[in-house]
């Protein structure tokens, strides 16, 4: 893959190689209180608009922020075709691969996440890792229209302590459904108001995306202990 295909992405500032997914630093003018490497979800690429938005909030919040490909979105930049998500097992070795290379240039503390199945992907594989902390931009707590088959399983036991940032309509977790799921107290839910997937409220609440976002970027600052916002990574059992 050539820089002159990637559309987005600035010559410099992403490393690639055989092995590991091409990835992408954007880092903070001034200190940096923390590092995340942050996924994209299934149907969008690393530079989609929820992801940049996000990232340059974080990173003006003092959060150095690591962007990556899964194998198939990063084939849909060569020949436009969409394709479905890796199976899982070749997802989680690219989330692997990512963290390993990340782990071995970055100082201090460094978290993982995403969005969506970026961040299902990443809890997967918090415990494993040893991350020092776990954040979920709208997590898919079952699949669409499949409320009944939950993929909560693994959270009831997840260690990491993690921050899930979900919309209270998400059509694949709302808040009465997510209230009826064992989660482990390493957990915080924070909730925003009559937001969906993408955390966009509607309408008629008189709240913008552009708000939620800012909530978001805040919310996730003030966990990983960033110093103006006076947070730290202890957890609090999740506020449902």
């Amino acid at each position: 893959m050539s820089t002159g295909q990637m559309a987005g992405i600035d010559a410099g500032q992403y490393t690639q190689s055989d092995e590991i997914p091409l990835t992408r630093r954007d880092q903070p003018q001034g200190a940096v209180c923390a590092s995340l490497i942050l996924a994209h979800g299934a149907g969008a690429p690393m530079d989609s608009w929820f992801m940049q938005q996000m990232t340059e909030r974080l990173v003006a919040r003092g959060v150095a922020v690591f962007r990556f490909e899964f194998a198939y979105m990063a084939s849909r930049r060569i020949d436009e075709r969409k394709r479905p998500p890796n199976p899982q097992a070749q997802l989680l070795q690219q989330w692997r691969a990512v963290y390993r290379a990340v782990r071995q240039q970055t100082a201090g503390q460094l978290a993982i996440g995403g969005k969506s199945m970026g961040g299902r992907m990443a809890s997967l594989l918090a415990d494993e890792l040893a991350a020092d902390a776990l954040v979920c931009l709208g997590y898919p707590f079952h699949a669409m229209g499949k409320p009944e088959k939950p993929r909560v399983a693994h959270l009831a036991e997840l260690r990491t302590p993690t921050l899930v940032i979900q919309g209270e309509r998400d059509a694949l977790g709302n808040r009465a459904t997510v209230a009826g799921y064992a989660l482990s107290p390493a957990i915080r839910l924070d909730w925003l108001a009559a937001a969906d997937h993408d955390l966009k409220p509607l309408k008629r609440s008189g709240l913008t995306h552009e708000q939620h976002l800012d909530s978001a970027a805040d919310a996730i600052a003030a966990f990983l202990g960033c110093p103006c916002f006076g947070g730290s990574l202890t957890p609090t059992t999740a506020s449902l």
